[in-house]
């Protein structure tokens, strides 16, 4: 079986650590280090990878958009997992550089998600510094590290400070707690080494009739007479002409479930075009534990 898993790298970067947590129950697994989301998704569809695990949303930032619409509009991957897991950002920097007054730090490095999540706090310890956006938070310590004369920060995991031989000026830097990002797991197959877990969803993509006037009311209607639980709507333009837009959809249930039948086939009899973009196990991962998944039998 290909052992070939893609992530967002380089090592030390939080999809580095949702990765080998989602497969700490394979052995030899191969974690093969992009540079970015579009490059870990073209790789599985290419058959460089097997799968790819790729941020889809993050609960202050909200969606990850390059995800979302990469897997809509450029690839056929279904997902086959996905991981919600808890996220710590640290301020680190060079050996030479953290003792200096805050006014001097002239660069912040980090993936704009990992800006975003300390942004508040970013302002108010370093005025004075600019923010680079990097392709990950991993990079962002790499930049920063390979430049140990420069007045640069970077904003990133524990695993990049060890990774890159940066010290960590402040720990759980975000602006807000219950920092958490959701992973998902695609792969080129609608299937995994993945068990069943106590939450399943299904994630579906919906886009409306253009002469339907509540189109988007009926949908939701079909879900919640059958109180099936909806954990994500959200809309995405179809980039197809201004004003047109589909719906992503997750749905608390398997695919296969009766409920989820029925409310599938009521959206298309509404004229609705939907597609499924997978049915897959979740599972969390609670800080300082190892995720508890079992090879499958």
């Amino acid at each position: 079986m290909d052992k070939r898993v893609a992530y967002l790298g380089p090592v030390g970067t939080f999809s580095y650590m949702a990765a080998k947590a989602l497969f700490a129950h394979e052995e030899d697994v191969q974690f093969i280090p992009y540079a970015s989301i579009p490059d870990c998704l073209n790789a599985t569809q290419e058959k460089e990878t097997r799968c790819a695990v790729v941020p889809i949303e993050n609960t202050i930032e909200g969606s990850v958009n390059s995800t979302l619409d990469w897997l809509i509009h450029h690839v056929d991957l279904p997902v086959c997992a996905e991981l919600v897991y808890p996220i710590a950002q640290c301020i680190m920097g060079h050996p030479s550089v953290i003792h200096r007054d805050p006014h001097q730090i002239q660069r912040i490095y980090s993936h704009p998600q990992g800006i975003a999540q300390c942004e508040l706090n970013l302002r108010k310890r370093y005025p004075c510094a600019e923010y680079k956006m990097m392709e990950s938070t991993a990079q962002a310590a790499e930049m920063v590290a390979g430049h140990p004369g420069e007045p640069w920060l970077a904003v990133g995991p524990e695993a990049a400070a060890k990774e890159y031989g940066l010290q960590i000026i402040q720990e759980h830097a975000e602006d807000h707690p219950n920092n958490f990002t959701r992973f998902f797991v695609v792969s080129r197959e609608d299937s995994s080494s993945f068990p069943d877990s106590d939450t399943r969803k299904t994630s579906l993509q919906v886009i409306l009739p253009s002469d339907y006037p509540g189109a988007l009311y009926q949908v939701l209607a079909a879900f919640s007479w059958r109180k099936v639980n909806l954990t994500h709507i959200e809309s995405r333009p179809t980039k197809t002409g201004l004003g047109n837009y589909f719906f992503w959809i997750d749905a608390e249930l398997p695919v296969e479930h009766v409920l989820m039948q029925g409310a599938i086939k009521e959206i298309e009899a509404l004229g609705c075009q939907v597609r499924v973009l997978g049915s897959f196990p979740c599972f969390f991962k609670e800080v300082g534990k190892t995720l508890a998944i079992q090879q499958r039998s």
